[in-house]
């Protein structure tokens, strides 16, 4: 066998001459920086820009607030508008810009660990691994994602011109992908709603709303007016009304002397009025509606007391407003302001009286207990012993005394605390009877008939 030695590599006039494949690679071997290498680290350098530009898009479009970017774009900011457009198909959105970063981020590895090999050889690969994670960790992913989480509705608004352009090119790429994915979870059992929201509006501002409190940013009681109004669609009118044992009525029959005595001691200006039967209301006589009615009878030239004996109530009263107790709160609030009414009998699915409800005690749902001059003396429905425990009311609603004590006592199967007890225990307990459920301890202070009237609570 005859060995072929390889021609010198020879220099002239400045320049190299190359005379076979051999001088080639041994020239490569030499001179590793060469203009190749550069024209890599550059294109290396654009991608990695890329790739921080795809994720500080994606952090910036997903924190951005919806509700200043509205704003924003109601002020005729162009940018803002856009950025609503686009993050209304959360799943298209972040699709495409993941698809981008992936793109760019592999191809930047791919072509860092080709020029790390060809300059450094096998330990080239070690090299561009460590070297590519670094870069990508600080100036691809915490870098960008940092300022965007500092400004994301300024970011999403500067961003959403071209990350537009981004979601229309890879639509097709990744209106394929969202299928195979929908295939594959429907493979396991899971199935997705595309037009399902992860939280809800009302959930996200709940949520805000008791992180906020927790840190001491929000206060309690504007985090229960908040509350409340965003819960009177899931609570109905049987939860809050006038139970009819507690509802006062005029019964149509009595003397007219006796039925104005009667509204003029009552607390109340507006009084259900029945005859023969207190299931049988035939109207709502207004307090003031009956004092004009009386005056203007009685103050005739030729009138006297005795002329009050043929009044006639029901011509007074109005005629009475019946709800269903399934109704929601949301929906008999707008009625009451519809109809421009404040009272509101309650009947169940067969028509029979179940009590009462105004737009007070909604309006209270929200805001909190409102007394006025004739609540002044009444007990309250909620007293701390010198034991540190809570004597409750037991007609106390349990919603009002979670709100009371920051508590979270169920109020699915029972409205009131004295029904939570009955329904825990499933017997109607006596008094001095105590009872742990839920993580607190309770006993019954108080009955009447079968009714629990008092209770004393605290936590275990």
């Amino acid at each position: 066998m005859i060995a072929r030695a390889s021609a010198p590599i020879t220099h002239c006039m400045g320049y190299t001459v190359i005379e076979t494949a051999e001088d080639a690679a041994e020239l490569a071997a030499t001179t590793p920086l060469d203009s190749a290498f550069w024209i890599s680290a550059g294109t290396i350098l654009g991608l990695l820009v890329l790739s921080g530009f795809f994720s500080g898009s994606e952090t910036a479009l997903t924190a951005a607030s919806r509700g200043k970017l509205r704003t924003k774009a109601g002020k005729g900011d162009r940018g803002a508008a856009r950025a609503l457009k686009i993050t209304e198909d959360n799943e298209r959105l972040i699709g495409s810009v993941l698809l981008g970063n992936n793109l760019v981020n592999i191809l930047a590895a791919s072509l860092a660990t080709a020029m790390f090999t060809r300059a450094f050889g096998e330990s080239g690969v070690a090299l561009a691994t460590l070297v590519m994670t670094l870069l990508v960790l600080i100036f691809a992913e915490v870098l960008p994602k940092t300022y965007a989480i500092t400004k994301p509705e300024e970011a999403a608004a500067g961003v959403a011109r071209p990350i537009g352009l981004v979601v229309t090119i890879f639509a097709p790429v990744v209106s394929a992908v969202r299928l195979f994915v929908r295939l594959v979870l429907r493979v396991f059992g899971v199935k997705t709603d595309p037009d399902s929201h992860i939280l809800a509006v009302r959930e996200e501002i709940a949520g805000a709303l008791q992180l906020g409190h927790s840190e001491g940013v929000v206060e309690k009681e504007d985090r229960d007016r908040i509350l409340g109004a965003l819960d009177l669609s899931d609570r109905t009118v049987e939860e809050i009304m006038l139970h009819r044992s507690g509802i006062e009525m005029v019964d149509a029959n009595d003397d007219p002397g006796k039925i104005l005595n009667q509204c003029l001691e009552s607390n109340h200006t507006r009084l259900p009025v029945f005859k023969d039967d207190p299931e049988n209301i035939i109207g709502v006589i207004h307090a003031k509606d009956l004092f004009r009615a009386m005056y203007s009878r009685v103050s005739q030239a030729d009138a006297t007391l005795e002329s009050l004996k043929n009044f006639d109530l029901a011509a007074t009263a109005k005629e009475p407003y019946f709800v269903p107790e399934t109704t929601s709160l949301d929906d008999q609030m707008r009625e009451f302001l519809r109809r421009h009414a404040h009272f509101a009998l309650v009947v169940d699915e067969y028509g029979s009286l179940q009590g009462l409800i105004t737009l007070e005690d909604i309006l209270e749902e929200i805001v909190g207990e409102i007394a006025d001059e004739f609540d002044a003396d009444e007990e309250p429905e909620i007293a701390k012993s010198e034991d540190g425990q809570y004597l409750i009311d037991g007609a106390m609603t349990i919603r009002d005394l979670n709100r009371a004590t920051d508590w979270t006592l169920p109020d699915d199967e029972a409205n009131t605390v004295a029904g939570l007890v009955i329904h825990e225990a499933q017997m109607i307990p006596t008094v001095g009877q105590v009872f742990s459920f839920h993580g607190f301890r309770f006993e019954v202070m108080g009955r009447e008939a079968n009714r629990i009237t008092s209770l004393k609570i605290r936590p275990l």
